[in-house]
């Protein structure tokens, strides 16, 4: 019987040499690769991760919101307040306008210290964000009207009855005005204090709402933050 020959010598070393160029080759593509990859996720890295002005900036974003919702709690509470002191005066003068009364000039004298006092929060306000400057600022500018409402009751209690009739009925206006313009900025100030999640704050004065002035939302106190 012939002997079973094998595969020539100089072919089984040409054949590993193939087989250690092929791993060679694949180990060096494998490395590559690896390489290539941890460089792309740490370029990916380097551009999404936000620079030092992007970091900053959010940074006082953040402090800008904290700070405009404490303001938004103070404001509130404020309006408040002033409301209650200031709402008695306008519906006296609504009163005493309608009912046609001379004015009392000691009354007169007293609104004007009750406008006094409803003022001096406002008289150097904080810098918030746009939306709280303007509840703010709508606040303050009530005041004023009424302000004026006041004075011009306590003129009317000063001059001839001839000239009277006018001055009250400048009053008058002035008051409702002023009630119209405070509903305005008690919207805003419910709106802002939504946004900034301390829900719905209805802080308006008791009107008709056939006399122009805006009235709260059917919301719920405090919901909607």
């Amino acid at each position: 019987m012939a002997r079973r020959t094998g595969r020539p010598s100089y072919l089984s070393d040409k054949a590993d040499v193939r087989h250690r160029r092929a791993t060679r080759f694949v180990a060096g593509a494998g490395a590559v690769a690896l390489v290539t990859a941890l460089l792309g996720g740490l370029v990916g890295y380097q551009v999404g991760r936000p620079d030092a002005t992007e970091a900053a900036i959010a940074t006082i974003q953040q402090a800008e919101a904290k700070r405009d919702a404490q303001q938004i709690l103070e404001l509130t509470e404020t309006a408040r307040r002033v409301r209650d002191q200031i709402a008695p005066v306008l519906a006296s003068i609504k009163t005493e306008t309608s009912a046609g009364r001379a004015p009392d000039p000691g009354q007169a004298r007293q609104w004007q210290e009750i406008m006094r006092q409803a003022a001096e929060p406002f008289a150097d306000p904080p810098s918030g964000t746009t939306a709280t400057n303007v509840a703010r600022g709508g606040l303050r500018a009530a005041i004023q009207q009424a302000s004026l409402a006041v004075d011009a009751y306590a003129l009317a209690a000063d001059v001839p009855a001839a000239q009277r009739a006018a001055l009250v009925a400048v009053t008058a206006r002035q008051a409702a005005q002023a009630v119209t313009m405070w509903s305005v900025a008690a919207t805003q100030l419910d709106q802002v204090s939504v946004d900034a999640g301390h829900g719905h704050q209805h802080v308006f004065l008791d009107t008709d709402s056939h006399e122009g002035a805006l009235t709260p939302d059917g919301a719920p106190e405090g919901t909607g933050g």
